[in-house]
């Protein structure tokens, strides 16, 4: 279960062969992202575990399981912000409770992502994942 976007990721994937078009092609949807203002950027919305800096700052409309799940994001590394347009991908617009559902590892491996990826930034994204299904459950839980 992932959001269209999504899907619409992944069409565009299976159109480029090369895993350099795929790079330059997430970079291109990091950098479509807009960017976060200086004043969130704190520590309540940076996520550790990431080898560059990384501030996810949840925008959930409301509360409980079918509350709608959305976020904006940003970080200091080009292809990591790419990672969290992917994410946001993946992720924006279902209820919380469809959040908790997506096997992220799964859906990311149809992207090739994680072949691809060094180990930093693998554990990087693992610790996005896990800082969405938190936010998520902490308001599917409200």
């Amino acid at each position: 279960m992932a959001a269209q976007a999504f899907e619409e990721i992944a069409e565009t994937f299976e159109f480029l062969d090369d895993w350099e078009d795929r790079y330059r092609h997430v970079i291109e949807l990091g950098r479509a992202m807009p960017p976060l203002d200086e004043a969130v950027k704190v520590p309540a919305t940076k996520v550790e575990g990431c080898a560059s800096q990384v501030w996810l700052l949840p925008r959930i409309e409301g509360q409980g399981p079918q509350a709608r799940f959305d976020f904006a994001g940003e970080s200091d590394a080009m292809i990591v912000r790419g990672l969290i347009a992917v994410l946001h991908a993946l992720y924006s617009g279902l209820s919380v409770a469809e959040v908790l559902q997506v096997d992220a590892a799964a859906e990311l491996g149809r992207l090739g992502l994680t072949e691809h990826l060094s180990q930093q930034r693998s554990n990087g994204v693992r610790a996005m994942v896990e800082r969405i299904r938190l936010l998520a459950s902490q308001t599917a839980a409200a």
